[in-house]
């Protein structure tokens, strides 16, 4: 919710966070979910590097399995490494906005 942006909506059903910036999702979570898992967009070839290197990594669940992963939290990835999953699939879909909405959110392409 720090992001530039960055709106909570439960457009679905109730229990399904859908957090999206300028009505693009980047990452949604069913809340009573035990552990919590969240998906994730992600850039397709480090996608398949996630799943091979992490168990807690897999397939976006009923989603496009090439560009989004499911992600369980139950303590085995590092929190760094969850935040910068968080991080990049909001700069991927920021990176598809219109240049004006991305001045507007203070988003540049270079990193920070």
């Amino acid at each position: 919710m720090t992001r530039p942006g960055t709106v909570e909506e439960f457009p679905f059903t109730e229990g399904l966070s859908v957090f999206k910036v300028a009505g693009k999702m980047f990452a949604l979570t069913r809340l009573p979910a035990k552990p919590l898992q969240v998906s994730l967009k992600c850039d397709p070839d480090l996608a398949h590097q996630f799943r091979r290197s992490y168990e807690a990594v897999q397939p976006g669940y009923h989603l496009n399995k090439r560009h989004w992963n499911t992600v369980t939290l139950d303590g085995s990835l590092p929190d760094e490494l969850v935040r910068d999953m968080i991080e990049d699939s909001y700069d991927l879909v920021v990176a598809k906005l219109p240049r004006a909405t991305q001045a507007r959110l203070g988003w540049t392409a270079e990193p920070v």
